[in-house]
């Protein structure tokens, strides 16, 4: 797979998002299956692993860091504070203390003595930016994490940020369906010399054309709580499915490698992540970084599929 740059790091094109493999999806597989999962991601060159303190409230990291401690020297790793679970709830706490005992739990789950890029999973808008940051910094000082990221913030929280001390890498959802970042986050972390790192890049399955009715999702699938998911919306939005299938069979391949290609052309300072508990579709997913496809064809996704097309 092609690489590129996130700040200090060299990284595949494309990132695995570990978050499926514990949290959010239903039923995660088996750790056994789940393991498997990551070696195999390894073998296909990918080399930016993401998870968070959130994900699985600690059991996400526990899985990367048994399965991948002994091959520790291969990848990147990043996870996130900021938000976790406590008593079985989920947490937003963006104080210095609770951000610095977050990342030692973390790295005792992670069995690494380092954290690559470390985000502020959520803004915690009862503490100054400032203050977490600062506290991130601390760990930095501490040889504890090499970068700070963000995640889901604005360009003027990021600019504040990255004041207190240089920020890495900003995370947020972006894909042909969600294009939030294009107002002004986008530009900003180019101005300011921060990568970008996408994630639900295929809009969580629905541009790879496998969710086609919201009832079918298991109980526990956060799609079912999202509108676009849930009717009269999801009606609409699938009806741009047939357009967008003809697209990458005139660039002969999948829609969710079309969907990938379509968010790695935005720019080279970006690297989608997408996540996946599927050992075919992980495949499928790294194919897309060494994909060309012609700009024509882009230029007629991005048309098809929008935030003025989709409801």
């Amino acid at each position: 797979m092609h690489t590129r740059k996130i700040g200090p790091f060299e990284v595949s094109a494309l990132g695995l998002g570990c978050m499926n493999l514990s949290h959010a999806y239903g039923t995660p597989p088996e750790p056994a299956v789940a393991a498997g999962l990551l070696l195999q991601a390894l073998e296909l060159g990918y080399t930016f692993f993401d998870t968070a303190a959130l994900y699985g409230f600690g059991a996400n990291e526990t899985l990367v860091g048994n399965t991948l401690k002994d091959r520790r020297s291969e990848f990147v790793l990043a996870s996130k504070c900021g938000m976790q679970g406590v008593d079985g709830k989920r947490v937003i706490d963006g104080c210095p203390e609770t951000i610095k005992q977050t990342c030692e739990d973390s790295l005792r789950r992670l069995q690494t003595d380092v954290i690559d890029l470390y985000y502020l999973h959520r803004w915690d808008k009862t503490v100054p930016i400032e203050d977490s940051v600062g506290g991130l910094a601390d760990l930095v000082k501490a040889g504890k994490i090499k970068a700070i990221g963000l995640s889901e913030t604005s360009s003027a929280t990021i600019r504040k940020a990255h004041a207190v001390h240089p920020i890495t890498a900003v995370q947020t959802e972006y894909s042909l369906w969600t294009r939030n970042p294009e107002y002004g986050v986008l530009e900003t972390c180019r101005e300011l010399g921060i990568g970008f790192v996408a994630f639900s890049p295929v809009a969580r399955g629905f541009l790879c054309g496998g969710v086609r009715d919201v009832e079918k999702l298991v109980p526990r699938d956060l799609r079912r709580n999202m509108p676009r998911f849930q009717p009269p919306n999801l009606e609409a939005n699938l009806r741009l499915l047939d357009g967008f299938a003809a697209l990458a069979r005139e660039a002969d391949c999948t829609m969710a490698q079309l969907a990938l290609a379509w968010v790695l052309a935005q720019g080279d300072d970006i690297v989608p992540i997408p996540g996946t508990a599927n050992g075919q579709h992980m495949a499928e997913n790294a194919a897309a970084g060494d994909l060309t496809v012609s700009a024509d064809v882009l230029a007629r996704a991005g048309a098809l599929i929008n935030a003025d097309t989709v409801h």
